[in-house]
């Protein structure tokens, strides 16, 4: 991954294997996955393992706009690393590191060319806040 890679974290006020399954699988993908509140994430196709793929579809709910995040796993480690390359050839690493019943999740990725660096850092970190919210109320 380069030096110009965006990195946008959370403190999550569960143990990591309850944040790892929540980051994973595709039934709580589809409820945390989105940027705003207009948005809904109606796809999830999730294959986690090294050379296995996966697809999330996120899009306005009333179809006006949306994008699909999708790629290859390189490398998995469960309740620790998850590396990826996305079908655009961006890089992209999340990590998780429990610190007593509290978990960190920080998210390191090459940003689009073309768009703002401080929008894609907003779009990340708003999902990331999103994510922790779910999952603090499960």
């Amino acid at each position: 991954m380069d030096t110009e890679s965006l990195i946008a974290w959370v403190l999550i006020g569960r143990p990591v294997s309850n944040v790892w399954e929540y980051w994973t699988e595709a039934e709580h993908i589809r409820q945390w996955n989105i940027p705003f509140d207009e948005w809904h994430c109606p796809e999830v196709d999730n294959e986690l393992a090294a050379g296995a793929g996966f697809r999330f579809k996120m899009e306005r709910k009333d179809g006006s706009e949306g994008f699909e995040h999708a790629g290859i796993y390189k490398q998995v480690v469960p309740f620790e690393i998850i590396a990826y390359t996305l079908n655009d050839g961006r890089k992209a690493l999340v990590e998780f590191q429990q610190i007593d019943d509290n978990t960190i999740v920080r998210e390191r990725f090459e940003p689009a060319p073309g768009i703002a660096i401080e929008i894609q850092k907003q779009f990340c970190q708003s999902v990331l806040n999103r994510f922790k919210n779910y999952v603090e109320q499960q």
